[in-house]
């Protein structure tokens, strides 16, 4: 069974929290065949760094499986998919909005910005997107830990629950 995530958990979490504590926020997702059907995960992660006087003292990461029809026509150009995981992160941010005021966020992207990579195809807008709805200036890859390293370890760790 798939955790829901808890966002009055993360909250609380983030409150305890020193103010000079991080978050990241990202999104991944997978696609899949199931019966001639193509389908994709998505896995919301919300990193929290935590910080101790001035000192990192690691992190804790929430997390969020998702699964929707995929209907992406060029397997090669995601590109439905891809906005999918954006909006689904800009989504995510409006509903943490409120606790993330007066501390560093970041929103991570699985968007690598090279032109041969086929996630490439929506560079422009997914920035534009995340810029309009959350008014942050989003990092892709290979900056983008959170929308790829921790999505990816959060489905892991779900799926071996």
């Amino acid at each position: 069974m798939r955790k829901k995530l808890n966002l009055d958990e993360v909250k609380a979490f983030i409150d305890a929290q020193s103010p000079e504590s991080k978050v990241y926020l990202g999104c991944d997702s997978e696609k899949y065949r199931v019966r001639g059907v193509w389908y994709a995960d998505f896995i919301l992660a919300i990193v929290v760094h935590r910080f101790i006087d001035g000192v990192g003292k690691g992190c804790k990461i929430f997390a969020e499986i998702q699964t929707e029809r995929d209907f992406d026509a060029k397997k090669d150009k995601p590109a439905l998919r891809l906005m999918m995981e954006v909006a689904k992160v800009a989504e995510l941010y409006l509903k943490m909005a409120d606790q993330l005021v007066d501390r560093e966020v970041e929103i991570h992207l699985d968007i690598n910005p090279a032109i041969t990579a086929g996630s490439s195809c929506v560079l422009t807008e997914a920035i534009g997107y995340i810029r309009g709805v959350c008014n942050i200036e989003p990092l892709v890859k290979p900056n983008a830990f959170a929308a790829s390293y921790a999505a990816d370890r959060a489905k892991e760790l779900q799926l071996a629950a």
